[in-house]
């Protein structure tokens, strides 16, 4: 029998974010017309990712995906470092609620 094949190597888990550093990245969006318009259009993207069949749908999902990242740089390293350590947040549990009522002033921002 052929030994099992390694794993992956893991990426390190960005650490989990305070209350502060979540509402300074919201500030920080939130001054900044060209980081709402990011914001707007990453948020668009990722419910449209939300919808797709990760089976049937792997090429228009890379090419999303692609668009994200591109309108996540544009947001900055900061944001990008609080939406990776906001995944180790239970989103059910009071610290996610918290976080989630400070993001959706985000949210609250672009056009419906």
């Amino acid at each position: 029998m052929a030994p099992p094949p390694a794993a992956a190597p893991q990426q390190p888990q960005a650490p989990k974010p305070t209350e502060a550093q979540v509402q300074k990245v919201v500030q920080t969006v939130s001054a900044d017309k060209a980081k709402i318009d990011a914001y707007c259009k990453l948020a668009k993207i990722q419910q449209q990712m939300g919808t797709l069949d990760e089976k049937k749908d792997a090429k228009k999902l890379q090419v999303l995906g692609q668009q994200a990242d591109a309108e996540a740089q544009k947001l900055g390293p900061d944001f990008g470092a609080v939406m990776d350590g906001l995944e180790q947040v239970d989103e059910n549990s009071a610290e996610g609620k918290k976080f989630a009522a400070i993001l959706a002033s985000l949210d609250s921002k672009c056009p419906k």
